[in-house]
C-alpha cells in the first residue's frame, strides 16, 4: 500500500496504483500555502497518471479543473493536501479531514437514519469519516449539472459492501474511506 505524507494512504477498495499525490503545507498554514501544496499535489497525482498538463487551474467557481480525461480532485488540511487523479473516470472526489466532529455537528450533516446504521454501535464508522465521505462525494456529484447547487449534508451515504454509496436525487457514487488516527481519508469515484 502506497504511504505518502502524513501517513496518508488510498482507502482499502481503491486499485493500489490510483495516483496519489501529497505535499506538506508549508508555514504559515495559510490559504494560499494550502492551496499551492494542493496543486503541487494535483501535479505529482497528474505525472504518476501519465498526464503531460501538469497545471490545475480554477474553474469559475473556484473547482480544480484537471486535464480533459484526468478526473481529479484535491483537498487538504492546514499542514497536509492531497490530489487523486483516476484517468477515464467520470468524476472524483477527495477528502481529508483531521478535526473532530462534535455532536451537534454530527446530528446536523447525518440523517437519523445515518446515525442509527453507520455509527457505533450498530456502524463501523465514525463522525469524522462520514462527514468526509459526504464531502468527497459532493465533489465527484456536484459537477453533474442536473442536480444543480445542493449543500454536502443533503447527500444520503448507505454502507455497500466494504464501501458506502452516497446518492442525492437519484445519482450515486462509491466512496471508500481509510481511518487513522488523527485523519479521515474519503475518496468518491463516479464511472
Amino acid at each position: 500500500m502506497k504511504e505518502t505524507v502524513a501517513g496518508l494512504r488510498l482507502p482499502a477498495g481503491i486499485p493500489p496504483k490510483t495516483p496519489l499525490g501529497c505535499c506538506r503545507v508549508p508555514p504559515p498554514y495559510g490559504p494560499a500555502q494550502q492551496t499551492a501544496a494542493g496543486r503541487c499535489a494535483a501535479a505529482a497525482a497528474l505525472a504518476s497518471a501519465g498526464s503531460g498538463v501538469r497545471h490545475v487551474p480554477r474553474e469559475a467557481d473556484g473547482r480544480p479543473r484537471f486535464p480533459p480525461g484526468f478526473a481529479g480532485s484535491i483537498s487538504h488540511t492546514a499542514r497536509v493536501a492531497a490530489a487523486v487523479v483516476v484517468p477515464g473516470a467520470a468524476a472524483v472526489g477527495i477528502d481529508i479531514e483531521d478535526a473532530d466532529i462534535s455532536p451537534r455537528v454530527t446530528a446536523f450533516v447525518l440523517s437519523e437514519e445515518e446515525r442509527r446504521t453507520l455509527l457505533p454501535p450498530v456502524g463501523e464508522y465514525t463522525p469524522r469519516e462520514l462527514f468526509a465521505s459526504k464531502e468527497a462525494a459532493f465533489k465527484a456529484l456536484s459537477g453533474f449539472g442536473a442536480l444543480g447547487a445542493f449543500p454536502f449534508w443533503r447527500l444520503g451515504l448507505a454502507p455497500c459492501g466494504e464501501r458506502l454509496t452516497a446518492s442525492y436525487r437519484g445519482e450515486s457514487v462509491a466512496v471508500w474511506v481509510s481511518p487513522r488516527t488523527g485523519l479521515s481519508f474519503a475518496v468518491a469515484i463516479r464511472r
